[in-house]
């Protein structure tokens, strides 16, 4: 688990990282921002907030920790999360599966 939890960036946010935009109970991750290296809770948020495009992260650099749990604080690699079977691998807490659909938005998927 990490030590320091990593400042998360977010209109109307929870303690587990639930914002404006996404406040379902599964709806526990921020995800670090390639362009600025800043957690946002959503897309939304940084569109909203950061006065800048969102930039993917490539899948060269998919190693590199950038999924937050919003319940325990454990940083995760983009491969860690999208391997997870959307759950934490440290806490067990479960994350939405319906992410998956928003993937395009923060990594680069080759087809």
């Amino acid at each position: 688990m990490s030590l320091q939890r990593p400042k998360v960036q977010g209109i109307d946010l929870d303690a587990q990282t639930r914002c404006a935009h996404y406040r379902s109970p599964l709806d526990i991750i921020a995800i670090k921002m390639k362009c600025c290296g800043v957690y946002y809770a959503c897309k939304d948020c940084h569109e909203a907030l950061a006065g800048h495009s969102v930039e993917t992260w490539p899948q060269s650099e998919w190693t590199q920790p950038a999924v937050l749990c919003g319940v325990c604080g454990e940083e995760l690699s983009i491969e860690q999360y999208m391997a997870s079977g959307y759950e934490c691998p440290a806490c067990g807490a479960a994350f939405n599966p319906g992410c998956r659909n928003h993937y395009h938005f923060y990594f680069a998927v080759t087809p």
